[in-house]
């Protein structure tokens, strides 16, 4: 089966790698034939108002271990047209949780001018990076 775009690109911190993370990589992977993925270095994790529990370096490699991954790159600024310039995506893949949101919206207007798809992924409920935190935080008691 032909896939659907050449090169794929998405990003995340994918801190405390989960099961949401490896289905939204998966579908990712199903839609193109070069799947990169940028991991957020641990200085730009603060846009989501938090510090990463799993270092940078160890994000990256568990990433690179994916087998749907096809190459891993640093995401060192949430310049998503300056990582196009750089990796020639024809698809941003993103969670659909994202849908709707002012950024996002920036971000197609912006893509459709390059000619660039923006495929918004399902959401996995039931697992995130923020729910396991708030577990980790039940069970110690904070």
């Amino acid at each position: 089966m032909k896939k659907k775009y050449k090169i794929g690109y998405t990003t995340g911190v994918y801190d405390m790698f989960h099961i949401g993370h490896l289905n939204l990589l998966k579908k990712a992977k199903e839609q193109c034939d070069y799947l990169i993925v940028g991991v957020t270095i641990d200085e730009l994790v603060s846009y989501k108002k938090k510090i990463a529990i799993i270092p940078f370096e160890e994000r990256l490699e568990i990433v690179k271990q994916i087998s749907y991954v096809d190459e891993v790159v640093a995401q060192k600024n949430m310049n998503k047209m300056e990582a196009w310039e750089k990796y020639a995506f024809d698809a941003m893949f993103v969670g659909d949780d994202w849908k709707g949101s002012a950024t996002w919206h920036q971000f197609e207007l912006e893509f459709a001018e390059v000619g660039v798809a923006i495929e918004y992924l399902p959401y996995t409920k039931g697992t995130s990076s923020t729910q396991l935190r708030q577990t980790i935080q039940l069970i110690n008691g904070k």
